[in-house]
């Protein structure tokens, strides 16, 4: 029997009546366009990147867009606000994609993943060579494709689990099941 862990995520409300209508909920389009609204363009490119990425360590059902953000320890919860739930769910540890929130935090802001503060350093001395006074403007102009290249190159260390930015761990699966649920907070 595969080894099962608890995973908490926050969602919309509305994802109880498709779990209840539906027995399971995958991550649409449009539920990151009402989310984001205005920034949804830019997550988009990073999702479409992460997805293609992270299915080749946990391979996704073959419907499946966009992942589904989870916590990985009730510490690092995210906490309910108006109009969603919380999900605490009990899923095999071999679908969740467990990653450094510091590193994801680098890679949705368009920003390199440095190796160390070494790395990072000789990283932003590049860019003040080239008078740029952040990755995300690297990333963002047309200007410089080989930095936009290497910052994009540099995402794949977000997967790299032998070392870490920060102490702070967050995952993602690929779908909620209706037997998942545990519990609901709402």
């Amino acid at each position: 029997m595969k080894e099962k862990v608890r995973i908490w995520t926050r969602q919309n409300e509305r994802i109880l009546d498709i779990l209840k209508n539906e027995g399971r909920y995958v991550v649409k389009r449009e539920y990151i366009e009402n989310k984001l609204e205005d920034c949804a363009k830019y997550y988009f490119e990073v999702y479409s990147w992460y997805t293609r990425e992270a299915s080749k360590i946990v391979p996704k059902p073959e419907d499946v867009k966009y992942p589904v953000w989870v916590s990985i320890t009730s510490d690092f919860m995210l906490q309910h606000t108006p109009g969603t739930v919380i999900l605490e769910l009990l899923v095999e540890r071999d679908l969740i994609i467990v990653m450094d929130a510091e590193k994801w935090d680098r890679v949705v802001n368009l920003w390199y993943v440095p190796l160390d503060k070494k790395d990072e350093d000789e990283y932003d001395k590049k860019l003040k060579n080239y008078g740029i006074s952040n990755c995300s403007n690297a990333y963002i102009s047309s200007f410089y494709p080989h930095l936009k290249n290497e910052i994009i190159k540099s995402w794949d260390r977000l997967f790299d689990n032998s070392y870490s930015l920060s102490d702070l761990k967050q995952g993602t699966i690929w779908e909620v099941k209706r037997e998942w649920v545990q519990k609901i907070i709402k």
